[in-house]
């Protein structure tokens, strides 16, 4: 069986992610789930991700279906109420795209 999200595949963010995101909160993502999620709980092929405001920084909500497994981790990067609510990574099995919920349907 085939893991989802293997660190050795092609990774992107979809052009909606990068206009509305800093690089290096989606960078953020790849990491969470690279060193918190792989590994730690079985992942599905889309995980969930709510940016919320605590206090003025980002938190990084985790979800995913079929789960109860939640996690949030608090980032030190100013939050913009310009940020989407949530935006997705998707696993093919090919490659893997950060994307906003809008996207996915595309």
């Amino acid at each position: 069986m085939v893991e989802s999200f293997d660190s050795e595949r092609s990774r992107y963010a979809s052009l909606g992610v990068v206009e509305s995101l800093p690089g290096a909160l989606i960078d953020s993502i790849w990491l969470i789930i690279d060193l918190d999620l792989k590994g730690v709980i079985p992942l599905t092929n889309v995980l969930y991700f709510d940016l919320i405001d605590n206090g003025g920084t980002v938190t990084v909500h985790f979800s995913q279906e079929i789960s109860d497994v939640q996690m949030a981790v608090d980032l030190p990067f100013p939050y913009s109420e310009n940020y989407p609510s949530q935006v997705f990574a998707f696993d093919d099995g090919h490659k893997e795209t950060i994307l906003l919920p809008a996207e996915m349907l595309e």
